[in-house]
């Protein structure tokens, strides 16, 4: 037997709920491609930003000079902040793959 339209509009209108209900979306629902463009430039402004202040702000007009004797008694980690920043990249590859492929209700 076929479903009804009052079926198929109850069915279209179903509300899912996630984690106990803080989180709900109607079923069957996209995400928005406003929020799918959010994601890329967050990400990218996130990497952009983590690589020009990795070392601090040393352009600085006032505290530059500081932020550059620091670095100089200290020392920096460019090593370990470029393997931060390929971490950041693989994050933001996922959650980009994620957001712009479909979901499948199992």
């Amino acid at each position: 037997m076929a479903p009804t339209v009052t079926e198929e509009k109850k069915a279209a209108d179903e509300i899912k709920s996630y984690a106990d209900g803080w989180m709900t979306e109607k079923k069957n629902t996209e995400i928005p491609a406003f929020l799918k463009l959010t994601y890329i430039v967050v990400a990218f402004g996130a990497l952009v930003y983590f690589l020009v202040f990795m070392n601090g702000e040393i352009n600085h007009s006032t505290r530059g000079v500081l932020v550059q004797q620091f670095n100089k008694v200290t020392g920096t980690a460019n090593g370990f902040m470029y393997f931060v920043a390929a971490l950041i990249v693989i994050f933001a590859l996922i959650t980009v793959k994620f957001a712009f492929s479909k979901f499948h209700e199992d």
